[in-house]
């Protein structure tokens, strides 16, 4: 009996184009044997939350520089829940601000990865927030 692999969507949303983390991240969880899409540059939380229900993603990893992480993981969240789309983990690594992380964790963020966070530690959480669905 084959076991199915956890899917995780890496996505880059608003208008940030640095996405160097992000594809450094993408990396270290297919190296780990995930299954990981990564959505590209400049993604809507529309457009992200398309993509996970498409791929039928586990965990969806954010990257945000912008300072907009807060609005756009409201959305993604909300989305999710709009759609019925349960089981789904959100992360979320980059420039966050850490009197917002509680915030962020309130509205439903599994967690939050500041600059200089491993890629083990990365993969660890992802690997024990996938829902097998």
């Amino acid at each position: 009996m084959s076991t199915r692999k956890i899917r995780v969507v890496i996505a880059k949303p608003g208008l940030d184009g640095h996405d160097r983390g992000a594809k450094i991240v993408a990396r270290a969880l297919r190296d780990a044997g995930m299954e990981v899409i990564y959505t590209g540059l400049r993604q809507s939380p529309e457009q992200i939350v398309a993509a996970a229900e498409q791929e039928d993603a586990d965990v969806i990893g954010l990257s945000i520089l912008s300072g907009a992480h807060l609005p756009i993981c409201r959305r993604i969240l909300e989305l999710l829940g709009e759609k019925k789309i349960e089981g789904v983990r959100v992360f979320v690594g980059g420039i966050i601000p850490s009197q917002d992380i509680p915030e962020l964790k309130a509205l439903g963020v599994a967690e939050v990865f500041l600059p200089g966070a491993s890629t083990e530690d990365i993969i660890r959480m992802v690997e024990g927030s996938a829902v097998s669905r």
